[in-house]
């Protein structure tokens, strides 16, 4: 591994002679059998003391970079010769290293491996812009009263939360999140089948791993999450899409698919990106669907608990008599994403293979924060701030919607949702999204596009603009800025 500059000048001074030479002889300036200066005369050209060099030389040596024969001097390894040429032939000339990152990276990949490279990843936003998604207000996360209860525990907990933990979770933080979800989303678990996971990512990447074989099919709505898609399509399935309407994913169109899918991806409670909110005519339908034909639901909850028009439904987890249904849900949206955070409501016989999957893949989620956000919870603390952020985002979302209206009035129409931390807008005709993407991005606004979540040919052409994060002037000044920028061409 080469060592930049600000690394070398941390080392001894014969350890950076010592390195050089090394770097030139793996190069090939100094050629296996070359002899090397004396150390006084190397020392002198240097202007370094002789020790200096004769330490260099030393390691050298030991390394087997160097022979040094008594009375002859110090010579390049001539044993170097043929592994240095097989270097040779492997380094890439320099019109080679210039080649782009994925054609560079391709050579000793997997298929999957250049699949994922060409798949570009998933960009999470790790800044405050407008109007970028899924970001919540962490300006006004209590803080203090996080840092207490992290205290407290590691008062009570004390060395132990250094140790490995439990693959599954932290009992008490599993205990937690199912009482929570009982009585708040109209559940029916256990903590036994509470999985804790640092993202929903992760969860759906464990879907795709353990419930869907590569090459075969899996069910996602169209349009529908991004992030869902690309974790399916990572672990060689094949995505099918669903169509939705108004209400949410179509069963009918389930019922009528003869792909031979075993799993149906779904955001029933706030469908992404639409904002529909799925009726309990079609959560039952969908439940019977699964049953019938011996399928699993995966049902992404990612940020029901922030429904302002109405009571929110209950889950289709806690419709599920028949145990089809995998119940994702986050802190990300409620708390902050920096914690990484996120869980699983699993069928019981689930349970086992998900939670060694888990243990493959990282182990677990740090004890601290899981006994944290346990407390955190059964104090009151995650109820009460949940409320207030309910409160916060439902008046953000009618600044979004009235700021929409007054200044890009021609150019888009908002699709109110009833809840959630993002706002769907459709372009007026004429208007290009590739096109405002690029000018809004010029005037420092983020334009996450709507197109690139439907499947196949027909797209919509807009934005999902999220608002959660900003408050009413900062939403203003940025619908100002975007209708300044998309006006002005």
């Amino acid at each position: 591994m080469r060592l930049n500059d600000a690394e070398l000048q941390r080392l001894d001074l014969h350890q950076r002679i010592q390195r050089a030479l090394r770097a030139l002889i793996l190069d090939g300036a100094l050629a296996p059998g070359l002899k090397l200066p004396a150390t006084r005369s190397l020392a002198t050209s240097l202007g370094v003391a002789r020790d200096t060099v004769e330490n260099a030389y030393v390691q050298l040596h030991r390394d087997g970079f160097i022979v040094r024969r008594e009375g002859s001097g110090s010579y390049v390894a001539e044993t170097l010769g043929n592994e240095l040429q097989g270097i040779a032939r492997q380094r890439p000339r320099p019109r080679e290293a210039r080649r782009s990152e994925t054609a560079a990276a391709e050579p000793g990949l997997s298929r999957r491996g250049r699949m994922i490279l060409d798949s570009g990843g998933v960009s999470d936003q790790q800044v405050v812009r407008a109007f970028a998604t899924g970001l919540p207000e962490t300006r006004t996360f209590p803080i203090d009263v996080w840092l207490r209860l992290q205290r407290q525990a590691m008062k009570d907990y004390r060395a132990t939360v250094l140790l490995h933990g439990d693959p599954q979770g932290a009992e008490p933080l599993r205990k937690a999140i199912a009482t929570y979800l009982n009585l708040e989303r109209g559940a029916a678990c256990t903590p036994e089948q509470i999985l804790v996971l640092s993202s929903t990512r992760q969860a759906l990447f464990l879907c795709a791993q353990l419930l869907v074989d590569a090459g075969k099919p899996i069910l996602l709505e169209n349009p529908g999450y991004y992030g869902a898609r690309k974790a399916f399509e990572s672990a060689e399935a094949r995505v099918v899409p669903i169509d939705v309407d108004a209400l949410g994913i179509r069963t009918d169109l389930l019922r009528a698919d003869r792909s031979g899918a075993n799993c149906v991806y779904v955001t029933p409670s706030h469908q992404y990106p639409t904002g529909a909110t799925l009726p309990l005519a079609r959560r039952l339908e969908l439940v019977n669907w699964a049953a019938e034909n011996g399928r699993w639901i995966i049902e992404d909850d990612y940020d029901s608990e922030f429904h302002y028009d109405g009571l929110p439904t209950a889950c289709v987890q806690g419709l599920d008599k028949y145990q089809r249904t995998l119940y994702v849900g986050t802190f990300s949206k409620t708390l902050s994403p920096g914690l990484r955070l996120g869980y699983m409501v699993l069928p019981q016989p689930l349970v086992r293979a998900f939670t060694h999957a888990r243990s493959i893949m990282d182990g677990h989620t740090p004890q601290i924060l899981q006994l944290t956000l346990a407390r955190f919870m059964e104090d009151g603390h995650y109820n009460a701030h949940v409320r207030a952020m309910r409160k916060l985002y439902a008046g953000r979302r009618a600044s979004m919607f009235e700021a929409i209206g007054r200044h890009l009035d021609g150019i888009a129409t908002a699709m109110r949702p009833p809840g959630g931390l993002q706002m769907p807008c459709l372009l007026d005709e004429g208007w290009s999204e590739e096109r405002t993407i690029r000018l809004a991005a010029n005037a420092g606004v983020q334009l996450p596009g709507l197109s690139r979540l439907y499947a196949g040919e027909e797209r919509k052409q807009g934005w999902l603009l999220g608002y959660s994060s900003l408050n009413a002037m900062e939403i203003e000044a940025a619908m100002l800025r975007l209708a300044k920028a998309l006006r002005s061409k």
